[in-house]
């Protein structure tokens, strides 16, 4: 049997994590695709790697775009992280058009490497508002894919797979138990501290923690102030 390709996005994150294990589950082989974006929070892009092999990854690809030369995210910009917990509004750590921009890189690799799935741990229930996480964002941009490419407009679509949309936080952390995957091996904190711990008051590292708590799980986490 020859099993197809699948380009997954690795970001070092817990959800970017089960993501791509479930490519793997899914029996494909393995593309990796990390985007060095001069983040804030660059410490991820070694969980990254870390991951990629621990996945068998074919190729692990980290790409370097700079998105500092544009700004306007808290990520991207010398823009404080907030520390005072999740808010209903978009938070200043959106970063403008960040999945727009990775997915059409990703989409770029998979029409070259002929691969037509690609995996993003992206998630629309304990998430913080970003609009290029909810589900008619990942259909839109699959109907894109189908128009802007050759193999798309040959009749070879291609498949945005996010299979933790629905999945809450804790459905997350309970996933990676499942798929035997060391959640220590993951990074969430957007704001790190020098000695290479989790901050624990971003939004990213609240969620993790409740996501950790709420599926009765250990939290394998360091984190240098407890959400």
């Amino acid at each position: 049997m020859t099993h197809s390709i699948a380009i997954a996005l690795v970001s070092g994150g817990l959800d970017s994590m089960v993501s791509a294990a479930r490519a793997r589950e899914d029996g494909h082989r393995l593309l990796a695709l990390s985007i060095d974006y001069n983040q804030r929070h660059k410490v991820e892009l070694d969980a990254a790697a870390k991951i990629a092999a621990m996945l068998g990854a074919e190729r692990h690809v980290v790409l370097p775009l700079d998105l500092r030369a544009f700004g306007g995210s808290a990520l991207t910009a010398d823009i404080d992280v907030p520390k005072t917990g999740v808010g209903s509004d978009i938070p200043v750590t959106y970063v403008p058009a960040r999945n727009t921009i990775f997915l059409s890189l990703a989409l770029g690799w998979a029409e070259a490497a002929g691969a037509r799935d690609l995996y993003i741990g992206v998630n629309a229930l304990d998430y913080s508002g970003y609009p290029d996480c909810r589900p008619e964002f990942i259909a839109g941009f699959e109907k894109l894919a189908e128009l802007a490419t050759k193999a798309g407009v040959e009749g070879e679509p291609f498949r945005i797979q996010a299979p933790l949309q629905t999945m809450t936080k804790a459905d997350i952390v309970r996933e990676a138990a499942r798929l035997g995957l060391d959640a220590g091996m993951s990074w969430s904190c957007y704001d790190p501290t020098p000695e290479g711990l989790h901050c624990g008051l971003c939004d990213s590292c609240r969620l993790r923690s409740r996501g950790f708590e709420e599926a009765g799980l250990p939290d394998p986490t360091r984190y240098a102030t407890h959400p």
